[in-house]
């Protein structure tokens, strides 16, 4: 059995610490202005230091330079504070816009302290399955103020370049990973198998009667397949209430199509209506 996140700690801010405890100076990069067409929206952010890089403001050459200059910065002691780019077929980035970051030298205790107060107004979602729609939901939520916990029992399934924000977990069993979940997470649950399904579900409905701190939790699927789920759940002793409290098929009515961006839209939306970060948190 292993039960290991792909970062060192299930814990995002144990993990951050770690990390940022790895360097006694990074660079803070932030997107501070945009025009037209660009890859990120103003605020989004990255950390630098010589070996290490945490979180992306979106990748390509952008991205490349703002390391570069960052780096350039630690080993000189001085840091350009703005890098301006045009983002066009030149620079192999086709957006068009144009992207204004902002750098600042910070030691790493002053950024857990920041990032930490940031992470304070996100709200935890945990979503299970790293598969098309996984990835497409990451992608859609990634600019949201969540917090993502992201969990699949494969190995080498999560892509790199994730978020600061986005905790990737590879975890086998992947039920186990249910219990370290924090406080208030909304669950989703859309792995490879059926299998794997039912059992984070059992999980999540065995957690939710014991703590009640579950409010949210969706699985992907038809209504044949919730309908067989529903009676092996009864089988194993689930309550017609519990199961009345599981919402199946997830995504916002109304939306059509099968592919796993518009999958994805319609869960963020409906996500924003029943768990939303602009709202003070509700415990179930």
């Amino acid at each position: 059995m292993h039960h290991e996140p792909s970062q060192p700690v299930t814990d995002h801010a144990q993990t951050l610490a770690q990390r940022l405890g790895a360097a006694p100076q990074w660079v803070w990069v932030e997107v501070s202005q945009t025009q037209g067409s660009v890859p990120r929206e103003v605020g989004t952010w990255m950390l630098v230091s010589p070996q290490d890089v945490v979180g992306t403001i979106g990748g390509g050459r952008l991205e490349f330079e703002a390391i570069h200059l960052a780096r350039e910065g630690l080993r000189q002691g001085h840091i350009q504070e703005r890098l301006r780019m045009a983002l066009g077929p030149s620079l192999g980035q086709c957006c068009g816009g144009v992207v204004e970051v902002s750098l600042s030298l910070r030691s790493g205790h002053e950024l857990l302290a920041h990032i930490q107060a940031m992470d304070a107004h996100r709200r935890p979602v945990a979503l299970f399955g790293g598969g098309h729609v996984g990835r497409a939901l990451v992608h859609t939520l990634a600019p949201l103020p969540y917090r993502i916990h992201w969990v699949d029992s494969r190995d080498e399934i999560f892509p790199s370049g994730l978020p600061a924000h986005v905790l990737s977990e590879h975890s086998d069993p992947v039920q186990a990973s249910v219990w370290d979940l924090p406080p208030d997470s909304a669950v989703l649950i859309m792995s490879f198998s059926h299998a794997e399904d039912l059992d984070i579900l059992a999980q999540c409905l065995k957690r939710r009667r014991e703590r009640g701190d579950l409010p949210f939790i969706g699985l992907i699927g038809s209504k044949t397949k919730w309908a067989t789920f529903r009676h092996r759940l009864e089988d194993k002793g689930h309550t017609q209430a519990e199961l009345d409290g599981v919402t199946c098929p997830i995504g916002l009515g109304g939306i059509s199509g099968k592919q796993p961006e518009v999958i994805a839209v319609a869960v963020a939306a409906q996500l924003l209506q029943v768990h939303s970060p602009y709202a003070s948190p509700q415990t179930s």
